[in-house]
């Protein structure tokens, strides 16, 4: 019986306003157990909002002893300052306050939160992206970032292919969190489950 549930604080979006610009802000993802984990912390602009979903929660910032940011752009981790005491890992940085640790994200090797909870390397979308794999009672959830942009990008490729730095490396990576996963919560959009044959045939 697994001991965590998966919390969605806020639901990513992205909306064009015109050609050149558009509205986007990234989920923001609580996972709630004997580790408490804040998976991206949106844009700055929700600092005065997570305190008060987290007490929604029955939680404060102190509570929280993991922030996972999946990569390094602003709508991803505009508050990691609410957490000043938790463990931080931002793509392949792990640290404590100012004591780092080393982990060999770019070689493929996991990070285990606890038995329940891993950190794993899944590139593409920025060069050093990471995921979050949480095993719950109703199957196994993946925290992606915008390693999918929302459930439309798997119809829709230039959603994400638009956005990728490495595009081949992403399709590999979607690839095998489809694999994997029984949920998948996007960077900019509602959860979702995989449903077999999920992706089309590789190109």
């Amino acid at each position: 019986m697994s001991r965590y549930e998966v919390i969605i604080l806020k639901i990513g979006y992205t909306r064009w306003t015109s050609p050149m610009q558009q509205r986007a802000d990234g989920s923001i993802t609580l996972v709630k157990g004997p580790k408490n984990v804040i998976i991206d912390t949106g844009g700055p602009w929700n600092k005065e909002k997570i305190p008060v979903w987290l007490t929604g929660e029955g939680l404060t910032p102190r509570h929280i002893d993991f922030v996972v940011c999946t990569h390094g752009h602003s709508d991803h981790v505009g508050n990691i300052n609410l957490f000043p005491s938790a463990t931080l890992i931002l793509s392949h940085d792990i640290c404590q306050g100012d004591l780092y640790t080393v982990h060999d994200f770019a070689g493929g090797q996991p990070f285990e939160i606890d038995d329940e909870i891993d950190v794993i390397p899944t590139p593409g979308h920025a060069g050093q992206d990471i995921s979050v794999i949480v095993r719950t009672d109703s199957g196994i959830h993946a925290v992606v970032g915008d390693l999918f942009e929302s459930e439309g990008d798997r119809d829709d490729e230039s959603l994400w292919r638009s956005t990728s730095e490495f595009p081949e490396q992403q399709e590999a990576s979607r690839r095998s969190v489809l694999d994997l996963a029984d949920f998948i919560v996007p960077g900019h959009g509602h959860m979702f489950r995989v449903q077999p044959d999920s992706m089309p045939t590789p190109r």
